[in-house]
């Protein structure tokens, strides 16, 4: 079957404002760009900005839409906080420890584009929390 890589389309109000946070900011390569679009290598995964004029303002806090990553590596998700921070990324939420103390222990934090849209970036303590841990109901706030 091969590699399989995740993709997600979402809108931007200008491209070289996203060109600047994600190439620039968060590390992203660029690939094929167009007036109305451009294509991103997210860590090995396609995502693709796509230029909108509309805006949805309807989203209060973090849920129910973002997009992010989950780091294996605790040093790695540091890693892209100090980058994030050395490139005077906004910060919507900084990083934290979610639920410590147990088995869905988590370190987080949520950056916003230029757009609005908010990515956020975790590593959790305990692997089996990503698609496990099923006798837990918490899931987010």
């Amino acid at each position: 079957m091969g590699q399989i890589l995740f993709h997600l389309a979402f809108p931007v109000h200008n491209l070289e404002s996203a060109k600047t946070f994600y190439v620039d900011g968060l590390g992203c390569k660029a690939g094929r760009t167009s007036a109305a679009a451009m294509t991103l290598n997210f860590k090995g995964h396609q995502i693709i900005a796509h230029l909108t004029k509309e805006t949805d303002k309807s989203q209060q806090g973090v849920y129910p839409r973002h997009f992010g990553l989950v780091f294996k590596s605790e040093k790695t998700w540091k890693n892209i906080a100090e980058r994030a921070k050395r490139k005077e990324l906004l910060f919507y939420q900084k990083p934290r420890c979610r639920f410590p103390g147990t088995r869905l222990e988590h370190h987080t934090f949520f950056l916003e584009d230029p757009s609005g849209n908010l990515l956020e970036f975790k590593h959790y303590r305990y692997a089996s929390a990503i698609f496990g841990e099923t006798e837990s109901t918490q899931v987010g706030d």
